[in-house]
């Protein structure tokens, strides 16, 4: 897939933390009722791809957005790059497909797409967190180096 699809890049704690701040945020957006559900729907499912982005990241890969198909390999690598139970990805990639229809063909989304897709964000979310406290902790802390050539780490 190398090339084709993705491209390596240098896995960074500040592009890791700022991703679980970014889905966290759209987590959040996703439960505003004053929303469209659409919008909710939209803000769950990027929720998703930034936590697939970020499990990319963290093992040193990155999507080629230039090239078609981008969603589909961040979501169908999951099980490859946070251990991500293989069962549970074609309800992610069925999402992705709703996603477009609503996106590109203007189909409705109902109020239960919005609540499985913020189930699953909810639940990815989780994963990937705990993921990275075992297998990247430290994407989780910000090294700093000081002048003197001493590091501290923040959490």
């Amino acid at each position: 897939m190398l090339g084709i699809s993705l491209e390596r890049v240098e896995p960074s704690a500040q592009q890791a933390q700022a991703l679980l701040a970014a889905a966290d945020r759209n987590i959040a957006d996703s439960k505003i009722v004053e929303l469209s559900e659409e919008n909710q729907f939209d803000a769950a499912y990027k929720a998703i791809m930034q936590l697939a982005m970020l499990g990319l990241m963290a093992n040193g890969y990155r999507t080629l957005t230039s090239k078609p198909g981008h969603h589909q390999t961040a979501i169908q690598t999951l099980a490859l790059t946070v251990q991500w139970p293989s069962e549970k990805i074609w309800p992610l990639d069925a999402l992705r497909k709703q996603r477009n229809l609503a996106d590109y063909s203007g189909d409705l989304v109902s109020k239960a797409a919005v609540d499985s897709c913020l189930s699953h964000a909810m639940a990815l979310r989780a994963h990937v967190q705990a993921w990275l406290l075992v297998q990247k902790p430290d994407l989780l802390h910000e090294r700093r180096e000081w002048p003197s050539g001493a590091v501290s780490s923040r959490c």
